[in-house]
């Protein structure tokens, strides 16, 4: 939950908006709060199904922006649409579910956002380790799309997204200028 809440507040501090789930409680309503608390935005885009599972109503109120979509499939779409960079905390099946699904994405050149495990306390160890075994094993066959920063710390999960953006960003203007030639 620390964690959590101090990626938010990260978040917010450097200027940037939160795009998730909807959710508010566990982890990912850690780094809601901590969004908010520091004075950031936070779009939360939900389905009708879990609105009073994943999420109180009352809580929801208090998000800038809410999104209702009718199923997962909706969610997850308008998440990857509205996001420019993708970080996964600990948790649980869901959690695991969405970046295999943005790692695939990448692995097909649907884009080449920044994805990131925060490795707090090494809970993805055993699936960064899973991972490595695919791409020795030749089941990676893109692997040079699939390169998910792996981050220790929530403090340095947006410095890092900001730097491989950065990087990506003078990448592109290389190729373009090799491209001119």
């Amino acid at each position: 939950m620390q964690a959590g809440r101090l990626l938010g507040k990260s978040i917010a501090e450097h200027a940037l908006q939160l795009v998730y789930g909807g959710g508010t409680r566990g982890i990912m309503g850690a780094v809601a709060s901590g969004v908010l608390s520091a004075g950031g935005h936070v779009t939360g885009i939900i389905p009708e199904f879990l609105m009073d599972k994943e999420a109180t109503r009352h809580s929801l109120g208090q998000l800038n922006e809410l999104i209702v979509t009718a199923d997962m499939h909706e969610r997850k779409h308008k998440m990857f649409e509205r996001a420019d960079a993708f970080v996964a905390l600990p948790g649980g099946i869901g959690t695991l579910e969405e970046i295999v699904e943005i790692m695939t994405w990448a692995q097909l050149g649907r884009h080449r956002k920044p994805m990131v495990f925060g490795n707090i306390n090494g809970f993805w160890t055993p699936m960064l380790e899973l991972l490595q075994h695919m791409r020795d094993e030749g089941f990676v066959h893109t692997a040079h799309l699939v390169q998910p920063l792996v981050v220790d710390r929530a403090e340095e999960i947006v410095p890092r997204i900001l730097a491989a953006a950065a990087a990506s960003k003078g990448r592109e203007g290389e190729r373009e200028i090799i491209s001119k030639l």
